[in-house]
């Protein structure tokens, strides 16, 4: 499936005037600028590029598309946000060009082979994506919930199954909960939020969610739902239902205040980028890999420790040149700062910062 939405004009022109620098290293038909001391000047990307992967980077693939294609008429780049651990079984096999990840490859994938891969070389995880995951409910007259870890491990762990249950209500002083069933709703697909969520909790209240983390939902419990549309959709169908969700699809739903530290936080972009920028990066990756260790028990003002960062996984060493520098230049333009600022304004991200946008941009550079 190519996404077609069209980004905003203003998205557009920018995009339009982004130079791809470094992608024209790895590119046929690039040529040497006398004026840049030796640098190689980009030439357009031509050709087309498939990924498969994270819902949650719908929105923002949807914008890095419209953005690159005009300024790369010849360029076409198609993204089916099947789910996280769909990209990365495509990509594995070789039947993506490049995974959209909302969990950096695990050890074990890591292990093995990578079927467009260059033989003995390995991929790369490359964040390109901060988003909060938002705890979205539909609760008639109620729009102002307040929930803390443990309480929300005890609802989707079955635990907790009535809105007025004492651990909501002692939450919610005033609040008029009514005495009604939960209806959890959760993913039904292998996902990368799961993992993100599944995470924060394990992290922060292992009492009562006693299953180990995993982009797998753990508990039979509610109603399981594909993709972020699906939740979305099963949550605003559902009376008293809940559910966890990228926010770039929570439109329309309530969403609760988490509580970090002794404080009650609204959800925002700046705080999930925070703790993003406090956390360290995966310890024994390759030079490349940027795969980042999330600080789930972040307490900084305002963070958002329930967050997810997405990834484009890609070969570090592709077997195909010309399919390596569209990789390349296409990594590097949705890490510059318009493609980022453009992405926050349809889905509410938080851009990368500058630190670790220029990060991505000179891995994506080595991409060969």
């Amino acid at each position: 499936m190519k996404l077609t939405r069209i980004a905003p004009l203003g998205a557009l022109v920018v995009a339009g005037a982004l130079v791809l620098a470094g992608c024209a290293a790895n590119e046929a038909g690039a040529t040497t600028d006398p004026s840049t001391s030796g640098t190689t000047a980009p030439a357009a990307l031509k050709g087309t590029l498939n990924g498969i992967g994270s819902s949650a980077q719908g929105t923002a693939q949807q914008t890095w598309i419209a953005g690159i294609q005009t300024a790369n008429p010849d360029l076409t780049v198609n993204y089916d946000p099947q789910g996280s651990g769909a990209g990365r079984k495509s990509f594995i096999s070789g039947a993506a060009d490049f995974a959209g990840s909302d969990a950096a490859l695990k050890d074990e994938e890591l292990a093995g082979t990578f079927a467009l891969c260059a033989p003995n070389t390995k991929a790369i995880d490359l964040p390109v994506y901060i988003s909060p995951i938002a705890i979205a409910y539909n609760v008639a007259g109620v729009t102002d919930l307040k929930l803390d870890a443990a309480t929300i491990a005890g609802i989707f762990s079955g635990k907790i199954t009535k809105w007025n249950d004492p651990k909501i209500t002692a939450l919610n002083s005033g609040a008029s909960l009514p005495d009604a069933a939960i209806t959890v709703v959760h993913r039904s697909d292998d996902s990368g939020t799961t993992q993100n969520f599944t995470e924060y909790l394990a992290a922060n209240a292992m009492d009562v969610w006693t299953e180990p983390s995993g982009q797998t939902f753990p508990y039979q419990v509610g109603d399981a739902a594909k993709g972020t549309s699906g939740v979305a959709e099963a949550t605003k169908n559902a009376k008293n239902s809940i559910t966890y969700i990228d926010e770039s699809g929570a439109a329309g739903l309530s969403i609760a205040e988490l509580k970090v530290g002794d404080a009650f936080v609204k959800l925002s972009a700046e705080g999930a980028a925070a703790v993003v920028a406090s956390s360290p990066l995966v310890s024994g990756r390759a030079a490349n890999d940027l795969a980042i260790a999330i600080d789930r028990t972040d307490t900084q003002a305002n963070a958002w420790p329930l967050v997810l960062v997405s990834y484009v996984i890609a070969c570090q060493q592709y077997q195909d040149a010309a399919k390596a520098a569209l990789v390349s230049g296409y990594v590097q333009y949705i890490a510059s700062d318009a493609a980022q600022q453009a992405a926050a304004q349809q889905a509410g991200s938080a851009p990368l910062s500058a630190e670790l946008s220029a990060k991505v941009i000179a891995a994506a550079q080595t991409i060969k």
